[in-house]
């Protein structure tokens, strides 16, 4: 059995391929494979519903002299609804804002333990504000009419608990794959520089 060279701070990495809780990660790797698709079409389906609704007021507006009522509003939550959707997108791809400049000084294991910190924080955060406080607000705002839209603001505001689950499911699968070693405690820039 052959092992990796040791990384810069002299720890020695594992085998490659061998994995704690295989099982548990591959079924956690289909399931986040599958939610990343889900979300991608979903930021697809609601961008471009949110460009026909633009081109639409431009046009009812410039050429037939008459902005239909609904765009404005149609526009705006269908921003809010693509902002939070692409959140919890961006969260699976890792590609959220990091300072990474004192973590990579420190030994692997000791990146690892910071990695996992730091994502507790982000549970506690999704949980208290997302979760829980979008459900809060969404169900003060339940009944609050749209104008011009056959919808509520707190039907609209659902979106952020549904993000926040979201973001707590990557944030637990990012968790389970740093203790298990499969995932790295900061992210490839190189990987996210090629996706964008």
């Amino acid at each position: 059995m052959t092992t990796n060279p040791p990384d810069d701070a002299g720890e020695a990495n594992p085998p490659a391929g061998a994995t704690r809780w295989h099982g548990l990660m591959a079924v956690l790797g289909t399931a986040r494979k599958g939610v990343d698709r889900l979300l991608g079409w979903l930021c697809i389906i609601v961008f471009v519903a949110l460009v026909v609704i633009v081109a639409w007021q431009v046009f009812t507006r410039e050429v037939l002299g008459d902005t239909a009522a609904w765009t404005q509003e149609a526009a705006q939550y269908s921003f809010v609804i693509l902002a939070m959707i692409a959140a919890a997108y961006v969260f699976s791809e890792r590609g959220h804002i990091a300072v990474e400049i004192l973590i990579e000084k420190l030994p692997l294991r000791s990146r690892r333990a910071a990695a996992v910190v730091i994502e507790l924080i982000v549970v506690f955060f999704i949980v208290a504000v997302f979760i829980i406080g979008g459900l809060a607000v969404a169900q003060n705002a339940w009944h609050q009419s749209l104008s011009s839209l056959p919808l509520t603001i707190g039907q609209i505001y659902l979106i952020m608990p549904i993000s926040g689950v979201l973001i707590l499911f990557y944030s637990i699968v990012q968790i389970i794959g740093l203790l298990a070693g499969v995932e790295e405690p900061t992210p490839d820039t190189n990987d996210i520089s090629e996706a964008i």
